[in-house]
């Protein structure tokens, strides 16, 4: 019935209601002693010099309440304001909440979590959306969930509008304890018999009081000049980059001695078969081949340190004249029996290496002349062999030069010059690298194996993502050892959901989406990945293929955060101490924000 009388308050102004003739009339009727009366609204009209009436429709089911504000409105009266009828109680951005949420529950996230009770697993989905949207302490994510506090509509869909943060800690530790069951069920849904799986590590830094993983290690973390403790994290991922497990350790702990535990996991806790295991020299070094991964029966694939590039230059192994009309040959050494090798020059690394060994040698020369002419003033002269030594040590140790000097000291000399024969030396293995594995020829090809060894890549852009760019899993400051571990698993969590995210989303995003025709692109295997030609025109021109302007991922997640959920509560023909009815309304999305949603394959509500 409030709907009857908003219409008519809409009907043309108070003046063309007073100019159409439109009124409400009464007719009463006597029967039996009862007054019955009927109700019509009738229009008067001038014909010639006539005035007429008709009759333009019945109120006979309209209440008399009902009939008495209509005969107001059309006599020109103001009844009620529309801000006086609907009150907007709260808004709360929600575009953004509902694409990363709507994409963790399409992905399954809330079933890897069971068995767990509702409450845990709204909690959990809250720590990864959260990560996502605005990575913050548990202390200030508590604080943004909170209904007083809240900086969106996570908190409200979630059903956690009382909430602190000792109860995130608590959903914390039962994380930690579950982890390695939720990874076995990634890794069922992600690995395959015979696949690639990529592994590396990376440093976060540790800023809190104290943590049994925090240690000071190489290669430092540092936030300006101060040096951090740290902690190393190694991720393993599938081929395409998808993550699937995370393992924390302490920060002095070599990248090697890690890798016993992942292959453990692989052919024991996930139970796969045969798989290929994929990292770089630093992870996978010599010791660690023969002793963890060869005995679990894996294969690998990784590559040569430069240091050992001289001795097959040395032993005829490698003949640098293979490159002059190729860039990828395949080589056997009696040193490594059983296994590929693989040797590859790239040109454009060849021209970085050159000048950066050049700026390199120019900056040591620049902070070694200041010694020389330090040894040469006539005030404060600096004497004693071990006192020069010491400085010239910290100058060549600082930018690892020292192998390309040959400095003379004495009690009050000091002089150098560039050792040229190991320059030239070094400088006619730039760009040239080996990869070597053991899987078989008929299994995987020369240019194939390459490929995969570069796939390591998305492990790196996995680590930019958490450490920088958008996740930010450093720095932290938790205490207990369980809940740096349970931290770096919400992280990963969360990159599991942004890496689908980002697929999804490459057509609107700077991100390569069609990687075939990138890869078609390419010349040779050992050479810079290309993009492909629709990549290029949006990077050239900001604009998609269907003309949205072309965002970053946080920008179009901003823009989705414009959408929001608005409360409103309908108070008309209510006392003053009562509340009308609530509803909810969502903003109606622009083009481009249903274009995001439906690529996501999600209805925003």
């Amino acid at each position: 019935m409030s709907s009857v009388i908003i219409d008519l308050i809409n009907v043309g102004s108070r003046q063309e209601r007073r100019t159409a003739g439109i009124h409400v009339t009464t007719a009463r009727k006597h029967y039996r002693g009862k007054v019955y009366e009927h109700h019509f609204l009738r229009q008067s009209y001038r014909e010639g010099n006539q005035v007429r009436k008709r009759t333009v429709g019945s109120l006979q089911d309209v209440p008399r309440a009902m009939v008495d504000q209509i005969r107001r409105v059309l006599r020109g009266e103001t009844l009620v304001s529309l801000d006086d009828v609907f009150e907007t109680r709260q808004t709360l951005p929600h575009g953004h909440v509902a694409a990363v949420l709507g994409t963790a529950r399409r992905l399954g996230l809330d079933r890897l979590l069971r068995p767990c009770s509702p409450r845990q697993c709204n909690l959990i989905l809250a720590l990864v959306v959260a990560r996502i949207l605005k990575p913050a302490s548990k202390l200030a994510t508590a604080r943004s969930l909170r209904e007083e506090t809240r900086f969106s509509s996570l908190g409200e869909i979630l059903d956690l509008r009382e909430i602190d943060e000792d109860e995130l800690y608590a959903v914390m530790d039962w994380l930690e304890t579950q982890q390695s069951r939720i990874e076995r069920k990634l890794a069922k849904q992600h690995l395959s018999e015979g696949c690639l799986v990529m592994y590396d590590l990376t440093s976060a830094a540790y800023t809190g009081s104290h943590c049994p993983l925090a240690e000071f290690g190489y290669p430092p973390e540092r936030a300006g000049r101060k040096r951090y403790r740290q902690v190393r994290i190694g991720l393993v991922c599938t081929r395409e980059g998808i993550p699937v497990s995370v393992e924390v350790f302490p920060g002095n702990t070599n990248d090697a001695t890690t890798v016993h535990s992942q292959v453990q996991k692989l052919r024991k806790s996930y139970q796969v078969g045969r798989v290929v295991l994929v990292g770089d020299r630093g992870v996978l070094a010599e010791i660690c081949l023969h002793k963890d991964v060869a005995p679990e029966g894996l294969d690998w694939i990784t590559a040569l340190r430069a240091s050992t590039l001289d001795s097959l230059v040395k032993a005829g192994n490698i003949q640098l004249s293979l490159f002059d009309q190729q860039d990828l040959a395949e080589i056997t050494s009696p040193d490594y029996p059983g296994e590929r090798l693989i040797a590859c020059r790239n040109p454009l690394l060849s021209e970085e290496r050159t000048r950066k060994r050049e700026a390199l040698l120019r900056a040591t020369e620049k902070q070694l002349d200041v010694i020389v002419e330090a040894t040469r003033r006539s005030r404060r002269t600096l004497r004693g062999e071990t006192k020069i030594a010491l400085r010239v040590g910290r100058v060549i140790d600082k930018y690892h030069m020292a192998k390309h000097f040959l400095p003379e000291i004495t009690k009050d000399h000091f002089s150098y010059k560039r050792n040229t024969d190991n320059i030239d030396r070094e400088a006619a293995l730039d760009g040239v690298y080996v990869i070597r594995t053991t899987v078989p020829a008929k299994e995987l090809g020369a240019e194939e194996a390459v490929r995969s060894y570069k796939g390591l890549s998305v492990v790196e852009h996995a680590f930019r993502c958490l450490k920088s760019v958008d996740l930010k899993v450093s720095p932290f400051y938790h205490r207990l050892k369980e809940r740096v571990r349970a931290h770096a698993f919400v992280c990963m969590l969360a990159y599991y959901v942004e890496w689908h995210m980002r697929r999804n989303l490459a057509p609107l995003l700077f991100d390569e989406e069609d990687r075939a025709a990138a890869e078609a692109r390419r010349q040779s295997v050992v050479a810079p990945a290309q993009r492909s030609p629709q990549t290029q025109r949006k990077a050239r021109t900001k604009r998609t293929t269907l003309g949205e302007p072309v965002q970053s991922f946080h920008g179009l997640l901003d823009n989705l955060a414009t959408i929001a959920k608005n409360t409103i509560v309908f108070n008309i023909n209510l006392p003053d101490s009562a509340q009308g009815p609530t509803f909810v309304n969502i903003t109606t999305p622009t083009r481009l924000q249903q274009r995001a949603f439906d690529l996501l394959g999600i209805v925003p509500k």
